[in-house]
C-alpha cells in the first residue's frame, strides 16, 4: 500500500541560515503575489489568466533585468508559489462551481508571519542533519527522525516554514507500507467538551482544554501588545511572545489528539464516531469557544489516515443519529435531553453515564455495520468496504427497539496525505 505522508521536525539554524530562509520566503510571497497581480491584470484585459508555466517563463525573464536579486536564492522556491498559486485558483472555482462559499486568492502580507517555500530536487536526509537544494546542510534538532531515501520511501520535496520564531522542515516522502489487519474489538466513542473521548467499553480520555488554561495570559500579553507603539522594538518582542503562546496552545491541542487517536487505532478493530456538525455548534455563543478549543474537526481527520495505517476501520454514524437521546438497554428515545450529566431511562429505568450511553449506542452501529459486511460479502476482507461505502443498512432484529432505527454508514477507505508532526 502506497501513502503520501509528511515528516515535520524543527531545524537547527545559525544566523547565516536563517538570513537565507528569510530570503527564500520572501522570494516566495514576492513571486505569488507577482502572479496573483499579473492574472488579475491579464484576465481584465483579455479574458483569460495565463498559467503556471506562463508566469514562470514570464518571470525568468524579468530575473535577468528588473529582478537579479532573486539569483540568492533556489529557482524552486518561485517556481513552486507559483504552482501553488495555480491550485488555488483550481480550488476557487471548483468551490464556486459545486455552490460552496468561497473566498478569492488574496494577497500574502509580510506583516503577519514570515512565510514558508517549498524545495524540490536532490534532498538527502541524515541522522542529525539535512541537505538541501541552495541551503546546504542544515542541522535537526531531532536526531533520527526523518526518513532517509530507500527502496519503501521516496522523497518528493521539503517544505520550510517558520512559526513563532521556530524553524520546521516538513519531507514529504511516497512511502510503501504492509499494515497488518487489526484483530482488537469494536468500539464505539463519543467526542464531546466534558471530555476529549468516551469509549463504550468505560474508559474516558480528559479535554485538556489548553486554552481555557492559558486565557488569562493570553489577555494579558494581548493587552500589553495593544499598549505597545506600533513599529516599536517592543512592540515585536510582545508580538513575539504572543505567537509563541499561541503555538503552545495549538501543540498541546494537537499532542492531547495524536494520544488518544493512536491508541484507539492501534488497539481496536472497527471505530464508530459521529458526523457532527461542527460549525452548527459553533453558533452558540455559550459553547463555541470550547468547541473550539476541542479540535473535533482535527481529531476525525487524524483517525481517518491512522486507520489506514494500522489496519483497523472507521465508520462514520449518521448526522441525526440519537446516540445521545437512545437509551442503549431498551431502545427508548427521549424527545428532549436534559442538561445533567446523567442518562435516565424513563422506560427501563436504566441510570448511567451520558457519554457512556452515547458511545454504547454507537457501538450497536458497529455491531450492525459487521453483520452487514459478512452478510453481504462471505470473504469479509478489506475489498469489500469499498463496494459498502455507501448504504442503508437493516440493524439487528435482535437488538431492542432497533426496529425504529435506519442507519446510514460511511466507509472512509482512502489515500490521504497525511499531516505533519508537531515536535
Amino acid at each position: 500500500m502506497i501513502i503520501y505522508r509528511a515528516y515535520k521536525t524543527e531545524l537547527k539554524l545559525n544566523n547565516r541560515q536563517r538570513v537565507i530562509c528569510k530570503k527564500h520566503a520572501g522570494c516566495a510571497r514576492f513571486a505569488y503575489n507577482w502572479g496573483l497581480k499579473r492574472k488579475i491584470d491579464v484576465f481584465v484585459k483579455t479574458g483569460s489568466s495565463p498559467s503556471a508555466i506562463d508566469l514562470h517563463k514570464e518571470l525568468n525573464r524579468l530575473k535577468q533585468t528588473e529582478f537579479s536579486w532573486m539569483y540568492e536564492v533556489s529557482k524552486c522556491a518561485p517556481q513552486e508559489a507559483l504552482n501553488n498559486l495555480e491550485n488555488a485558483f483550481k480550488q476557487f472555482f471548483r468551490r464556486i462551481k459545486n455552490g460552496q462559499l468561497c473566498a478569492f486568492p488574496r494577497f500574502k502580507s509580510r506583516k503577519k508571519r514570515i512565510g514558508s517555500f517549498r524545495l524540490t530536487g536532490v534532498i538527502r536526509v541524515f541522522n542529525d542533519s539535512i541537505q538541501l537544494p541552495r541551503l546546504g546542510r542544515l542541522r535537526l534538532k531531532e536526531h533520527g527522525y526523518l526518513p532517509p531515501e530507500s527502496d519503501h520511501v521516496h522523497i518528493l520535496s521539503a517544505t520550510i516554514s517558520e512559526k513563532a520564531g521556530r524553524w520546521f522542515v516538513s519531507l514529504q516522502v511516497q512511502e510503501e507500507i504492509n499494515p497488518v489487519k487489526n484483530t482488537g474489538p469494536m468500539v464505539g466513542v463519543d467526542i464531546g467538551i466534558h471530555r476529549l473521548a468516551t469509549l463504550s467499553d468505560g474508559t474516558s480520555f480528559n479535554n485538556r482544554r489548553p486554552l481555557a488554561r492559558f486565557e488569562r495570559k493570553l489577555k494579558r500579553i494581548q493587552r500589553a501588545l495593544s499598549r505597545k507603539q506600533k513599529r516599536s522594538q517592543n512592540r515585536l518582542k510582545t508580538k513575539l511572545a504572543l505567537q509563541k503562546l499561541h503555538a503552545r496552545i495549538a501543540n498541546i491541542r494537537r499532542d492531547a489528539i495524536h494520544q488518544v487517536t493512536s491508541k484507539l487505532t492501534k488497539s481496536k478493530s472497527v471505530i464508530v464516531i459521529e458526523d457532527l456538525c461542527v460549525q452548527g455548534m459553533r453558533k452558540n455563543q455559550t459553547l463555541a469557544k470550547a468547541v473550539s478549543d476541542v479540535g473535533f474537526a482535527e481529531f476525525c481527520r487524524q483517525l481517518e489516515y491512522k486507520t489506514q495505517w494500522y489496519g483497523s476501520q472507521l465508520v462514520l454514524a449518521p448526522r441525526f443519529f440519537p446516540s445521545s437521546k437512545r437509551c442503549s438497554r431498551c431502545g427508548y428515545v427521549k424527545t428532549e435531553l436534559s442538561s445533567g450529566r446523567i442518562y435516565t431511562c424513563g422506560q427501563c429505568g436504566l441510570v448511567l453515564d451520558r457519554d457512556i450511553n452515547a458511545s454504547k449506542n454507537l457501538l450497536l452501529v458497529a455491531v450492525g455495520f459487521t453483520e452487514t459486511i459478512n452478510a453481504c460479502y462471505e470473504t469479509g476482507s478489506d475489498s469489500s468496504l469499498e463496494q459498502c461505502s455507501s448504504m442503508i443498512q437493516e440493524p439487528n432484529s435482535e437488538l431492542p427497539g432497533s426496529h425504529r432505527i435506519r442507519k446510514t454508514e460511511r466507509i472512509i477507505s482512502s489515500t490521504v496525505l497525511t499531516p505533519e508532526r508537531e515536535p
